[in-house]
């Protein structure tokens, strides 16, 4: 089953990277009233009513403000978006930046009319007119919440916070003696091909990485190669956030790729868990809620889109996930967030995150790179340890 999945994500992949056009949607030319519902993709943790905990809601308002119903559908990586979004039924998604390129260019996304939404005014600068929703000089999404994959590791082991990837990618012993073999994680995407590629670029500079998502022929296998040996140490190739967390406190995993979401978790249980920025750098994930092409509640998604944008919501938001908010006055908007929480979350580290992006054929960096659809049939195997 796991082959079969795998297999129809790459071939969707290759099919949506393969349109060679983008075709503008007609946008919208004012907001009226609401159709009353709303179907949103998105990450577990993004939209809360309260049900998890009542502290935490941003829907309830909303739909008795606009009475659009919002009905949520999580999903647990990039893939498992573009493939809920290409069958359609959905107006919204959240979607990341190793996904926002490719709903594009599949034209599964509309543009959108930033004119419509009155708090967009609100956006963090760093964050407008980022490649990953921006192109064409079209705007395809607002932006929602940012973050950095963090390496967390249990403090029991290591006393002192480790400052290398090498932790999860270089067979040896940690710091209380034993190997580190079977007790590290690696993330359950193409995309991690990043990860290995940035610790690359520091530790291999021969290689001439600029960019850990565009990498030629020689710089990809060199990665490849990395991942392959890394194989044999993973514990486990984590995605869902659950089950990572369960790992640490109970499978005996000590070091991982990781997002704030789970470390905050785990740390507001008491676990001996703490996080750092190694010395190779992060990568990292910037959102967008992005129309799609066919949403049949275009007034609810454009009353959704500005509600996003609120700097309570956003502060909520990042409160309960451990990202940041994609407007600043978030940082102060939100008591749940508290005073710090933007900077524990990593607010000044914006400059160093490389982000998530859909890696193409044609790249800025050198004249040939090698496309999604070969990370993502190559990370299959990778973790099938072919």
């Amino acid at each position: 089953m796991f082959v079969q999945k795998t297999a129809l994500l790459s071939a969707l992949t290759t099919a949506l990277l393969a349109s060679a056009s983008l075709q503008a949607a007609e946008t919208l030319k004012a907001v009226g009233a609401g159709e009353g519902r709303l179907d949103i993709v998105a990450w577990p943790g993004y939209i809360e009513r309260g049900e998890t905990d009542k502290n935490y809601d941003w829907v309830t308002q909303f739909e008795k403000d606009t009475g659009c119903k919002v009905n949520v559908k999580t999903a647990a990586t990039s893939d498992e978006m573009v493939s809920l979004m290409a069958k359609g039924g959905y107006d919204l998604v959240t979607a990341s930046g190793d996904a926002s390129l490719r709903l594009v260019y599949g034209k599964r996304v509309q543009p959108i009319n930033p004119e419509l939404i009155p708090n967009w005014k609100n956006i963090d600068p760093r964050l407008k007119d980022a490649p990953w929703y921006v192109v064409n000089k079209q705007t395809y999404g607002t932006p929602y919440q940012w973050g950095p994959n963090l390496l967390m590791y249990n403090t029991t082991v290591f006393k002192t916070a480790p400052d290398s990837w090498s932790a999860v990618f270089d067979a040896q012993n940690l710091p209380d003696g034993k190997p580190n073999k079977g007790r590290v994680q690696a993330y359950d995407g193409p995309i991690y091909i990043a990860d290995a590629a940035l610790y690359l670029k520091a530790t291999q500079p021969e290689l001439k990485i600029n960019d850990p998502y565009e990498l030629n022929e020689k710089q990809y296998a060199a990665v490849l190669d990395l991942l392959r040996k890394q194989h044999s140490l993973i514990h486990r190739y984590w995605h869902d956030t659950t089950v990572q967390m369960s790992d640490f406190k109970n499978e005996g995993v000590v070091a991982s790729s990781t997002w704030p979401y789970q470390a905050n978790a785990l740390k507001a249980e008491g676990q001996p868990i703490a996080t750092v920025f190694p010395k190779e750098g992060v990568t990292g994930w910037a959102d967008t809620t992005m129309l799609h092409a066919e949403a049949k509640h275009p007034n609810c998604a454009y009353k959704w889109m500005n509600w996003s944008l609120e700097p309570k919501v956003q502060g909520d938001l990042a409160g309960w996930f451990g990202s940041v908010p994609a407007v600043p006055a978030g940082c102060k908007a939100s008591e749940l967030l508290g005073a710090q929480g933007c900077s524990v979350n990593g607010y000044d580290q914006f400059d160093k995150i490389a982000f998530w992006k859909t890696p193409e054929a044609k790249c800025k960096t050198q004249d040939q790179c090698v496309p999604y659809s070969r990370w993502t049939q190559d990370f299959i195997a990778v973790m099938g340890g072919r």
